[in-house]
C-alpha cells in the first residue's frame, strides 16, 4: 500500500511540474498583439503532434479553435500558421517586404547555405539565374530530354513478370535520373556510393536540429559530409581532365565570358544538391501515386495510354520523345497536376521576418516563421468540385493552371524553377511505363499523406508486358 501511494505520490507530482512547465512556456509567448495559439513545451513545442497528426493538427485541433491564422511552435521555432489563401498570396508575392525564406536549421544545415532556398536578395537572384540557365526550355529540349529519354528507356526495361515496390524504383528513378543529367559520364561510377547517402540526408532535411547518435539529424549531416567528399572529387577529377562535358556540372563549372553566374566550388556543390534534392521528392511522389491513381481508375489509364501509343505510332520503335511529343502530351499534364494536387506532395512554404510586422491584423516578432499552409486549398470545392475525386479532365481547361491559387509549385520569386524539367520527367516515365507494361496491386500497403506522401511498407505492385 505504502508503495502505492509513493508512485501516485510521484506521478502527480511529475503531473503538476509538466503542467507547470506547459503554463511558463505559454506566458513567454503571451505578448500583445501576437494571434491566438498554443505553443506547446520549451525547445521542442508542438513538433511531435504536428509531424503525427498532419492536416489534421492543422484543420481541426487549431484552425477549429483559432480560426485560419495562429500561432504554434514547430520544428524548433515560434511559427505562425496561415491557412488563408487571400494572405497566402499576399505572403509570397511579396517576399522582399520584411520576409526571407524560413526553412527549418536541419533544412539549411543538410542543404547548405548557399541551396537557393536559403538564401535571398542579390545572392537568390544569382544562385536562380543560375539554375535556370541549365533548365530553361531550350536546355531541356537540346541537353536534358535525351537524356532523360535514354535513361527513362533503360530503367524501365525488363520489368515484365516481376513484383516491384514502385516506391522504390521511383526513388531510383528520379535520383539516378538527376544525376545522369548533372554528370552523365560519372553518374554511373559514383551512383552506388552516392545514392544511399542522399537518401540519409533527405529524411534529415525534415527533423529536430538535435545533434545526438542515431538521430535522423545527425545522420543527414554526416551524409552531408560524405556527399560533399564525392562531389569535391569529382569537380576536381573534371578540373583536372580539362575536357568539357555538356551536362549540367560542366555548364557550373565553365569559366568562359559566356557563363554570367559563375559560381565558387562550394556554390556548385550546394546549387548540386539543391537540383538533386528539390527534384527527387516530387519527381518520385508524383510518379509512385500517378501509378496507384491510375491503377484505381482504369478509365484514366486507357486515357492516358491512348494518348502515349498515338505517339508511339507517329514513331519508330527505336526513335525517342522529342520536345513537340512532350508538348502535345495534355492529358499526361493534367494527370500529373491532379496526381500533384490530390496527393499533396507539397503542403507549404516556409518564410520568416526580418523584422516586427502586422499581417492579418496581429503583429508578427522579428525572427518567427510563417508557416504558409497551402494544403487545403487543393480541396477548396470553389475551386475544385468534387475536390476529393481523381479527375484529370478538370486541368484540361488551362484557365485552372494559370488561376490565382494554384500553388502546387510554390508562387511569387519563389515558385519551383525545375517545374517544367519535373513534368518532362515523370512525362517521359509515364510514356515508357503505360506503352509497355499493365499492373496490378500486390498487398494493399497503407498510405502515408503527412509529413512526406510514402507508403511506409512499400508499394508492391504485379508487373506484366501490355
Amino acid at each position: 500500500m505504502g508503495v502505492l501511494m509513493v508512485i501516485v505520490g510521484v506521478f502527480v507530482m511529475v503531473l503538476c511540474m509538466c503542467t507547470a512547465v506547459l503554463r511558463w512556456n505559454e506566458m513567454r509567448y503571451r505578448k500583445k498583439g501576437l494571434p491566438p495559439g498554443t505553443m506547446g513545451w520549451p525547445v521542442f513545442g508542438e513538433t511531435t503532434e504536428f509531424l503525427k497528426q498532419g492536416p489534421n493538427f492543422m484543420k481541426n485541433q487549431r484552425a477549429s479553435r483559432y480560426g485560419s491564422f495562429f500561432k504554434s511552435h514547430i520544428l524548433g521555432c515560434p511559427t505562425v500558421v496561415s491557412m488563408d489563401p487571400e494572405l497566402n498570396r499576399y505572403i509570397l508575392m511579396n517576399e522582399a517586404k520584411g520576409l526571407v525564406p524560413g526553412y527549418p536549421q536541419s533544412m539549411l544545415d543538410i542543404l547548405g547555405k548557399c541551396n537557393i532556398a536559403a538564401v535571398h536578395g542579390s545572392t537568390h537572384k544569382q544562385m536562380r539565374g543560375a539554375l535556370l540557365a541549365l533548365i530553361s526550355p531550350t536546355m531541356i529540349r537540346q541537353q536534358l530530354l535525351p537524356k532523360i529519354d535514354e535513361f527513362m528507356r533503360a530503367f524501365l526495361s525488363n520489368w515484365d513478370n516481376q513484383v516491384i515496390n514502385i516506391q522504390d524504383r521511383t526513388k531510383e528513378m528520379a535520383f539516378l535520373s538527376s544525376l545522369k543529367q548533372i554528370a552523365s559520364a560519372e553518374s554511373s561510377s559514383v551512383a552506388e556510393q552516392f545514392m544511399p547517402e542522399f537518401f540519409k540526408l533527405v529524411l534529415g532535411t525534415l527533423s529536430l536540429p538535435i545533434d545526438l547518435p542515431g538521430t535522423n539529424y545527425r545522420r543527414g549531416f554526416q551524409a552531408r559530409q560524405n556527399i560533399l567528399k564525392i562531389l569535391g572529387q569529382l569537380i576536381e577529377k573534371r578540373r583536372d581532365s580539362e575536357e568539357s562535358q555538356k551536362d549540367m556540372l560542366g555548364y557550373l563549372m565553365r569559366n568562359d565570358d559566356n557563363n554570367r553566374h559563375k559560381l565558387s566550388d562550394d556554390e556548385i556543390i550546394d546549387q548540386i544538391i539543391t537540383i538533386l534534392y528539390s527534384g527527387y521528392e516530387t519527381v518520385s511522389t508524383t510518379s509512385m501515386m500517378a501509378v496507384k491513381y491510375l491503377h484505381d481508375h482504369p478509365t484514366i489509364l486507357e486515357e492516358l495510354r491512348k494518348e502515349h501509343m498515338g505517339i508511339r505510332e507517329r514513331k519508330r520503335a527505336d526513335e525517342p520523345i522529342e520536345w513537340n511529343d512532350l508538348k502535345s502530351m495534355r492529358f499526361t499534364r493534367a494527370v500529373i497536376f491532379e496526381t500533384s494536387r490530390l496527393a499533396t506532395i507539397v503542403n507549404g512554404v516556409l518564410r520568416k521576418t526580418t523584422q516586427e510586422m502586422e499581417l492579418n491584423g496581429y503583429v508578427i516578432p522579428k525572427g518567427w516563421r510563417i508557416y504558409v499552409y497551402t494544403r487545403e486549398v487543393n480541396y477548396d470545392p470553389f475551386l475544385y468540385p468534387d475536390p476529393l475525386a481523381f479527375n484529370p479532365w478538370r486541368w484540361m481547361d488551362k484557365g485552372l493552371e494559370s488561376q490565382n491559387y494554384f500553388l502546387i509549385f510554390g508562387g511569387g520569386t519563389r515558385q519551383c524553377p525545375g517545374k517544367e524539367l519535373g513534368i518532362a520527367e515523370i512525362s517521359t516515365f509515364l510514356h515508357y511505363f503505360v506503352t509497355r507494361y499493365r499492373w496490378e496491386e500486390v498487398g494493399g500497403e497503407k498510405l502515408m499523406k503527412f509529413p512526406r506522401v510514402e507508403a511506409p511498407n512499400g508499394l508492391h505492385i504485379r508487373v506484366s508486358s501490355y
